[in-house]
Formats: C-alpha cells, sequence, structure tokens
C-alpha cells in the first residue's frame, strides 16, 4: 500500500511544483500563471460554492486562489473579492477562470484538435 501512496504523491507534487502555464489576458494587459492542479482544499470551496449555485462566487473564488504571476504568487487577495465581483467584465472573469480551472483537460483537448 504504501508504494501506491508513494506514487500517488509523486505525481501530486510533481503536477503542483511543475511549471506553471500562462494565459495572456488581452483585455487587462497581463500575464496569468496557473498550475494544472491544485490541493483539494482549494478545489473544495470552488466545489463547495458550485454545489449551493454561487456559480460567479466560484469563478470569483477560482481567480483568488489559482490566479498567480510569473513568481508564482498569488494575483488576487480576499480584499479583491468586492472589485472582482463588481467592477470587473464578468466575460473577462469567465475565460480566465474557466481556462485555469480546465487546465488538467487542455492537453487532451489539443491532442484531439490534432487528430
Amino acid at each position: 500500500m504504501t508504494n501506491n501512496i508513494e506514487k500517488i504523491t509523486k505525481h501530486y507534487h510533481r503536477e503542483v511544483n511543475g511549471e506553471a502555464l500562462q494565459l495572456h489576458v488581452k483585455e487587462w494587459d497581463m500575464d496569468v500563471f496557473y498550475k494544472k492542479t491544485y490541493p483539494f482544499v482549494v478545489e473544495s470551496k470552488v466545489l463547495d460554492l458550485q454545489a449551493k449555485g454561487h456559480i460567479v462566487e466560484a469563478l470569483i473564488e477560482s481567480l483568488i486562489q489559482k490566479a498567480l504571476d510569473k513568481s508564482g504568487k498569488k494575483i488576487f487577495n480576499e480584499a479583491d473579492r468586492v472589485v472582482l465581483m463588481n467592477e470587473a467584465d464578468p466575460g473577462v472573469i469567465t475565460k480566465i477562470a474557466g481556462t485555469i480551472n480546465n487546465a488538467a483537460l487542455k492537453p487532451k483537448i489539443d491532442d484531439l484538435v490534432k487528430e
């Protein structure tokens, strides 16, 4: 059993500590970096909001928790939540959060497009 857990954690750490993906957000003239995966403690906050039907809040939570700068630090914090909810273009928020939340699917989609 330990061998299986070691395999699982090795894969997880490789993904979490791996190179960040980059999304250029033309509308905001900035780059957003993100990982393919995040700890379940982060994902659970987003999933809980989605399950309660709070889709907009889930998108904002995704940005606050997952959007990084080039050095790997969070771009947004709790104090930014109100501005993101009320003074940011919903289309841009949706585009960024969708890209970040579907990062693990991107390689599979790219493979399908190549065929």
